[in-house]
């Protein structure tokens, strides 16, 4: 009996030590089992979503059905996209692309004071508001650059090398060249007068 009772007390603490690691081994296999559950749930969803979006999205439709109409008809139909633009005022505020005229350049003579003369060479770009105005001015392009020589041949060298006179000079060659060609039709729209080169000899 003292035999048992002592080999009971020796496997008493044996147990007792052994069920700290016990408990230590099943937190971890529980907090995995709950990572997989979730995981597994996260799958199933992730596959039924794209299953339904698979079998309910219209062949050939884009994925951004969302938008308003209005929109998506101004990428899938380029007839009409005049059309909304007039419509919506945010589409029509959008920049238009610009339009220029170049000139060949031009050498005059200009008199500086007394008999002395110098060479005003310039070179002149138009920016216009429309390709209307764009075709007038290339048909009445002998006009053009007569209005631009007279102009140019009655400035003084010394004013126009000043930014006030460049001023100036732009301000008077629009307003000229602005002017009707004909009595039938109104002047060209020109929106700038823009020098690319400008030199005095």
């Amino acid at each position: 009996m003292a035999t048992s009772s002592t080999a009971r007390k020796r496997q008493a603490p044996d147990l007792a030590a052994d069920t700290p690691n016990r408990r230590n081994k099943r937190a971890p296999s529980t907090f995995k089992r709950f990572l997989r559950l979730v995981l597994l749930v996260l799958i199933i969803i992730a596959a039924s979503v794209g299953a339904t979006l698979y079998y309910t999205w219209p062949s050939g439709a884009s994925l951004f059905n969302f938008l308003p109409n209005s929109v998506t008809s101004v990428e899938s139909e380029p007839a009409v996209i005049e059309e909304v633009i007039q419509e919506s005022p945010a589409l029509s505020l959008l920049p238009a692309k610009p339009i220029f005229v170049r000139l060949e350049p031009f050498t005059v003579t200009i008199t500086e004071g007394g008999n002395r003369t110098r060479i005003l060479h310039v070179a002149i770009t138009l920016q216009v508001a429309e390709d209307r105005t764009k075709t007038t001015i290339d048909e009445y392009m002998p006009v053009v650059r007569d209005r631009v020589l007279r102009i140019l041949s009655e400035q003084h060298p010394q004013y126009i090398q000043t930014s006030e006179g460049r001023e100036q000079l732009v301000a008077t060659l629009k307003h000229s060249l602005s002017q009707p060609f004909n009595s039938r039709s109104s002047g060209p729209d020109i929106s700038h007068v823009l020098f690319t080169a400008f030199v005095i000899q």
